[in-house]
C-alpha cells in the first residue's frame, strides 16, 4: 500500500504526529510518499531514512490513501495536489475547528487501522470548476469550499452581474459574492449568512459578503446549473479567490462556474454524522442557559 503524506511544516508540533502514523504503519506493508517540503522539514528531528519513502514534489504521484496533517486549511491544499486521482483524504487535526481535518490526536492509530482494514466510510464531495474568459490562468481552478469573489481594495463596493444558466439573475452590490458547494456551506458562506447544507445536498450557494441591500438574501441552485460573473469596481480590479489561492483579476475578465467533473473523496470513520460534527465543533442547536 501506498500512502501520501502532506502537512503544515509551520507548527512543529506536527512532528509527534508524523511519528504516531509511521510507526502505526511500519508493521504494514506501506510505501510512504512525503511531500519534499515536509520531509525536509521533519527528517532532521525524526530520522525517517529513506527505506520504504519516496519524496514527491510534483502532483504527479500514486497512493492509496492521502494524510492530510494539519488544519482545514491544509486539507483544502491537500485536495488541491490530489486533484482528479480519486485518491481518499484522511484529515488528521492540528488546527483550531477540525471540520474537515476531523481526526483528533488520541484517534490516529484507530482511524488508520480502521483504513487498513476498509472499515470506514468513504464520501464524495463535489467540486467547483472556474474558468476564466480571457484564458487568465488559475493556479488549480477548483474550489472544495468555494470561489470568493471580493474587492480588491477597502474602499469601495464592487458590482457582480451574476447569470445563472444564461438568464440574469441580479446585479449584486456588495463586498464580494460567495459561490459555495455543501462542504464549503459550513466555512465563509456560513459566516456571511448563508444556509448550511448536508454534504450530500446537490447544490450550489450564492451568498452576497455585506450586501448593500437589506432585501438579498443567499440563494440555492443546483449544481447543475452554471454561473457567470461579470464584475464593475471603481479601480478596474477585484480578487478572485478559490479555496483561499487568490489572484486580482482585471475587471474585463469574466468567469464561468460550474461543477467540475470529478469529487473528493474523504474518508469518514464508522459512526461518524454530519450532525454530530456540526453540534461538537460548531456548537449548532447547543443550548448554553442553565437550568
Amino acid at each position: 500500500m501506498r500512502i501520501a503524506i502532506f502537512g503544515n511544516t509551520y507548527r512543529e508540533v506536527i512532528l509527534s504526529h508524523i511519528r504516531q502514523v509511521v510507526d502505526c504503519l511500519r508493521r504494514h506493508e506501506v510505501t510512504f510518499l512525503f511531500d519534499k517540503q515536509l520531509y525536509d522539514f521533519a527528517d532532521p528531528a525524526l530520522h525517517l531514512g529513506r527505506e520504504r519513502v519516496e519524496i514527491i514534489d510534483t502532483d504527479r504521484f500514486a497512493a492509496d490513501l492521502a494524510l492530510s496533517i494539519g488544519g482545514d486549511g491544509t486539507f483544502l491544499t491537500t485536495a488541491s495536489r490530489v486533484g482528479d486521482k480519486r485518491i481518499p483524504i484522511l484529515g488528521i487535526n492540528l488546527g483550531r475547528l477540525g471540520f474537515l481535518a476531523d481526526v483528533a490526536d488520541p484517534d490516529i492509530p484507530k482511524a488508520l487501522e480502521a483504513f487498513m482494514r476498509h472499515d470506514c466510510l468513504i464520501e464524495e464531495r463535489t467540486l467547483l470548476r472556474v474558468e476564466t474568459s480571457d484564458g487568465t490562468p488559475l493556479d488549480y481552478p477548483h474550489a472544495l469550499n468555494e470561489v470568493a469573489v471580493l474587492k480588491q481594495d477597502s474602499s469601495s463596493m464592487i458590482s457582480i452581474d451574476t447569470s445563472v444558466n444564461g438568464e440574469m439573475v441580479h446585479t449584486y452590490m456588495a463586498d464580494g459574492l460567495l459561490v459555495s458547494t455543501p462542504t464549503g456551506s459550513t466555512a465563509y458562506s456560513m459566516s456571511v449568512g448563508g444556509p448550511i447544507l448536508v454534504p450530500q445536498v446537490q447544490g450550489f450557494v450564492l451568498s452576497p459578503v455585506s450586501s448593500h441591500s437589506l432585501n438579498v438574501r443567499p440563494l440555492l441552485i443546483p449544481d447543475s446549473w452554471c454561473i457567470d460573473l461579470e464584475v464593475h469596481s471603481r479601480n478596474g480590479h477585484y480578487l478572485v479567490s478559490v479555496d483561499g489561492r487568490s489572484r486580482v483579476m482585471e475587471q474585463s475578465t469574466r468567469l464561468h462556474i460550474s461543477k467540475a467533473d470529478y469529487t473528493i473523496r474523504m474518508v469518514k470513520q464508522q459512526g461518524y454524522t454530519f450532525f454530530d460534527t456540526l453540534k461538537n465543533k460548531l456548537m449548532w442547536g447547543v443550548d448554553k442557559r442553565n437550568g
